[in-house]
């Protein structure tokens, strides 16, 4: 039977991982974007030509797009969504027309990720991305000032962010700033302040129902298209999974998923199933998600947290952590056995290491990569769930 297949994620040859490196390590797969090309916009014909071209000279193969990113007028249902979502489904046609057929995506709300940390140095030495939530509520409180924040934290959480917040140095204020105006992979450049202010204030008025009905309209729109071309769609889970500054999140649990698969029955609408984004909620039985939805799962990632009693958490090794990485490697290789009894889905389910340490040489060249993307942390990520996978396999007999 078929293996995982094992990708790994690139953007680009000025972001300090080479295709050239990554082919070294052992990665059968590439999972890149179009990064150039403005969100909504229609990525060209032949951009996707250039990049697979790129990809391949170095014997690799693009297995798949991450991401086409949702203009915010879809996502906030705004009159001009329907032209986005025109332009978005040539998207999907042209890729199909040169083999790209797996696409991920994400509904996030204001930014793709939010950390208060990127360089939380470890008992190791190394240094892993990190949520706190009294960071983040004293950003909300201080820093981007929302509106009426107050009365979302109870006195006592109030009190700590506030006494952080007067702890921290100018310098130190200002590196919290950039650290969760940083979460949107693809580009260095930070969002700015304003217009995070601006966004953000126009998505309070939005409620979770609404920002459902907006997903669930896109989906009614893309999905019979994506099933006419053999495109896969699947969605990102909220990073993390639960409310920050005071906005809704609609994919961070078992129910989100069930209604987003349920409001548009397809096997083109799927899931990017991502261990460390749910695994930052313990209320979320992610063996449950794989064993519910696993036949809707086009597309892994694969990494862990370790979860904190005060609610904050940080990056970890991929095999340690507060997610049972052996137990989430049986369920997933069990959907491969099913895929192939019954002939239905792709069995060798593309995965890639996500998040990885920075350590050893990276050190040396820790402002060459995004945040979380380091070539050694990941690589070892690699080869420790490529070791996962053939031990489960060899306990199974498979």
């Amino acid at each position: 039977m078929k293996y995982l297949k094992k990708t790994f994620r690139w953007f680009g040859p000025s972001f300090g991982v080479s295709l050239d490196e990554i082919k070294q390590i052992g990665a059968e797969g590439i999972v890149a974007a179009c990064q150039e090309i403005p969100v909504g916009d229609v990525w060209p014909l032949e951009n996707i030509v250039a990049l697979k071209k790129e990809i391949e000279s170095r014997g690799l193969e693009w297995s798949l797009v991450e991401s086409v990113n949702i203009h915010t007028s879809i996502k906030y249902g705004l009159p001009e969504r329907d032209a986005h979502i025109a332009n978005y489904i040539q998207t999907l046609k042209n890729l199909a027309e040169i083999g790209i057929f797996t696409v991920c995506y994400n509904f996030m709300q204001l930014i793709d990720w939010t950390r208060t940390d990127l360089d939380y140095i470890l008992p190791t030495g190394a240094s892993a991305l990190r949520y706190n939530p009294i960071a983040a509520a004293a950003f909300d409180l201080f820093i981007l000032k929302r509106e009426n924040a107050k009365v979302s934290y109870t006195n006592e959480h109030y009190c700590e962010a506030s006494d952080y917040f007067n702890g921290l140095s100018t310098i130190q204020r200002k590196k919290l700033e950039e650290a969760i105006l940083a979460g949107m992979p693809g580009s260095r450049a930070l969002i700015a302040l304003d217009d995070f202010k601006i966004n953000h204030a126009t998505v309070l008025k939005i409620s979770k129902e609404k920002l459902q009905e907006n997903l669930a309209y896109f989906l009614k729109a893309i999905i019979p298209e994506a099933e006419k071309i053999g495109i896969r769609m699947a969605i990102h889970p909220d990073d993390p999974p639960f409310s920050v500054f005071g906005v809704p999140r609609i994919v961070s649990n078992y129910e989100d998923i069930k209604f987003l698969l349920e409001c548009c029955p397809s096997p083109s609408n799927g899931l990017t199933f991502c261990s460390g984004s749910l695994g930052a909620s313990a209320d979320n039985d992610l063996v449950k998600i794989i064993e519910d939805f696993g036949n809707r799962i086009h597309f892994i990632h694969l990494r862990n947290v370790s979860r904190q009693g005060d609610g904050s958490f940080y990056e970890a090794d991929h095999l340690s952590g507060s997610v049972a990485m052996e137990k989430l490697m049986k369920a997933i290789v069990k959907e491969q056995v099913k895929r192939k009894q019954n002939g239905l889905g792709i069995v060798d389910i593309p995965m890639r290491p996500d998040h990885g340490h920075i350590l050893l040489d990276d050190k040396k060249r820790h402002n060459d990569f995004y945040s979380g993307y380091s070539l050694i942390g990941r690589a070892l990520g690699l080869a420790q769930l490529t070791g996962l996978e053939r031990g489960i396999r060899e306990g199974l007999a498979l």
